[in-house]
């Protein structure tokens, strides 16, 4: 799949249905040599007050990925599991 696919596409938490965000307002991380994304990087859309203060973002690995649709990219993240909470950058 090629990153212009991506873009524009909604990104959807399947276990709490919360839009999180689009492929474009995002970053993501690409590992150089095999040309494969490790993880998509969005801006925690949670409280607005947060995002200005501490610029955390949520990390979404790419194995959370569970499907790609045609508008919609679903995830799976549990956001009771440290591994996939806020990181400040």
């Amino acid at each position: 799949m090629r990153m212009s696919e991506l873009i524009g596409k909604e990104i959807i938490n399947i276990n709490d249905g919360l839009k999180m965000g689009q492929v474009g307002d995002s970053d993501l991380i690409i590992n150089p040599e095999s040309g494969e994304i490790h993880s998509i990087i969005l801006p925690n859309r949670g409280n607005f007050v947060n995002l200005w203060i501490d610029r955390q973002k949520i990390v979404v690995p790419w194995e959370a990925v569970r499907k790609i649709g045609r508008e919609v990219i679903v995830v799976d993240l549990d956001h009771t599991n440290p591994r996939f909470r806020s990181h400040s950058f």
